[in-house]
């Protein structure tokens, strides 16, 4: 299911009351147990995997994980250190594409990724734990998606983790596809 079929389900079901949104502490923990199975991930698979695309133009787990530190440090935490530090600021947006390709990371070594995400992620578990609810409130203008408050990139925060960890799985099932015989038959429902 795509982000906005999950949205548009959820909004059909009238599931996304206000009142429900995540918490500062539970989003910490969400975000603290996406590097626990991203790093569990990526210290289990073998080397060529973790470098391994799955079709042209598609990115390798070393990748996904690159553009996950990234959008932290400039769409996630970036963007809530902002909002708390200025009133009403116009938010930038980023070159995701270029700065994948800046980055490099199919080529580094993954305890490299796992090293800086950790820090990146450690810091970011902090300052969302520390939000309070006035300052979930606090907002800004993003060109492309409008007016945005810290609770909105707390919660797409949560929901991009899942998607890059979706993304890094599909990886891994899609280069052991090949070599599973006639179990792909399991899966042909």
């Amino acid at each position: 299911m795509t982000g906005r079929a999950i949205g548009a389900y959820a909004r059909e079901n009238e599931m996304l009351d206000e009142a429900a949104a995540l918490t500062p502490p539970q989003v910490a923990e969400l975000l603290r147990s996406t590097a626990t199975t991203i790093s569990a991930e990526l210290r289990a698979v073998p080397a060529v995997l973790a470098g391994w695309h799955p079709a042209p133009g598609e990115w390798c787990m070393k990748e996904a994980l690159g553009h996950i530190i990234e959008a932290e440090r400039r769409g996630f935490a970036g963007r809530v250190r902002i909002l708390l530090q200025h009133d009403q600021p116009d938010l930038a947006t980023w070159d995701q594409v270029a700065i994948a390709q800046q980055r490099r990371d199919c080529q580094r070594e993954v305890a490299d990724l796992l090293r800086e995400f950790a820090e990146l992620r450690d810091a970011s578990v902090t300052l969302v734990a520390s939000l309070s609810v006035a300052d979930l409130e606090r907002a800004g203008n993003h060109p492309q998606v409008g007016y945005l408050r810290v609770n909105d990139v707390m919660q797409e925060w949560v929901h991009h983790d899942r998607n890059h960890v979706r993304q890094m799985l599909a990886n891994v099932q899609s280069f052991v596809w090949p070599h599973m015989g006639s179990a792909q038959r399991f899966s042909d429902d």
